[in-house]
């Protein structure tokens, strides 16, 4: 069994049910566009009236603070929807590590078509480029020591496929992208009272239904993690709120019982907090704050050349 949740980028934010790994990205509204629909409405009013037609010129966009470059395919496509005659050349890529006045891109052609795509262009580039970050400074926090930085499901609504995939930009790990693509059987779904040969009998019936798809549970309890380690079929165990000497205890038990089942630590993981929780041996740490609080990064475009 792989070590590892997700490692391929999503393509689209919701999906019908499918094995692990097959996506679909049709039927699903381009977030550019929608970006592009929402700010530019009836037209660029400023450029209609005060920037000349005809006029040509260059501009760059460049970081002004350190990052981890994210959303590249988002910022170019702004300016393609808005003029397909811009030439518009990516000068580095994602998960590329930029500094102050390091250039992004570089475009040339009606300044028009520049200013009118400019704002959305710098949105994507400064959200995800915080989320690529953000999710580099935990997987450098994590060293020596060998858990995988997950993220999850808290994702800004239409945008999961665009903030998962900058997550890969930085370094991180995708869990599952959807309700569709993995098991979680979490506290509330036992909270009906289902007893332990009830969810043994599920996760084989599940197991003989859907064999390609992982299973994973939450355990929020030492005698649960015990228990669930019994259970034949489960991939990994979710340890959620636990303490760092409850999940050193955890290790111990799956060490001791079942190896092949793979444990991850969940739960108000910080920056201070996140070696200490990975030197416990846990396999996997997830994070939502990866995206649902990275701070975004300061990029601008300038005109160079009219």
């Amino acid at each position: 069994m792989s070590d590892q949740i997700q490692n391929s980028a999503p393509s689209a934010a919701r999906q019908p049910r499918a094995e692990a790994g097959q996506f679909r990205i049709q039927n699903f509204p381009d977030p550019v566009a929608l970006a592009l629909a929402e700010d530019i409405g009836s037209g660029d009013l400023t450029c209609e009236y005060f920037v000349d037609a005809v006029r040509g010129g260059k501009a760059r966009i460049f970081a002004k603070e350190p990052c981890v470059l994210a959303g590249m395919d988002c910022a170019v496509r702004a300016f393609a929807l808005v003029d397909a005659t811009l030439d518009v050349r990516a000068v580095r890529r994602d998960g590329d590590t930029l500094q102050p006045g390091d250039t992004a891109i570089e475009i040339s052609g009606p300044v028009r078509g520049i200013l009118t795509a400019e704002r959305t262009a710098l949105n994507f580039i400064q959200q995800l480029s915080g989320v690529a970050t953000l999710t580099r400074k935990f997987v450098d926090a994590v060293k020596p020591h060998r858990a995988r930085i997950l993220d999850t499901r808290k994702t800004t609504p239409g945008l999961r496929a665009l903030e998962k995939t900058a997550v890969l930009a930085g370094g991180g790990t995708n869990h599952r992208l959807g309700l569709f693509d993995m098991v979680m059987v979490k506290d509330n779904h036992l909270a009906a009272g289902t007893t332990l040969a009830q969810l043994a009998e599920n996760v084989r019936r599940f197991r003989a239904e859907h064999p390609g798809v992982r299973v994973e549970i939450e355990a929020d309890r030492l005698d649960q993690v015990r228990d669930f380690l019994t259970l034949d079929g489960v991939d990994v165990i979710l340890l959620d709120n636990m303490t760092t000497a409850q999940l050193a205890e955890a290790v111990q038990l799956r060490d001791g019982k079942n190896r092949a089942v793979l444990l991850e630590a969940s739960g108000g993981v910080t920056l201070a907090t996140v070696n200490a929780i990975a030197a416990t041996g846990v396999d996997f740490i997830s994070v939502g704050a990866l995206t649902h609080s990275a701070p975004a990064v300061d990029f601008s475009l300038e005109l160079v050349e009219t």
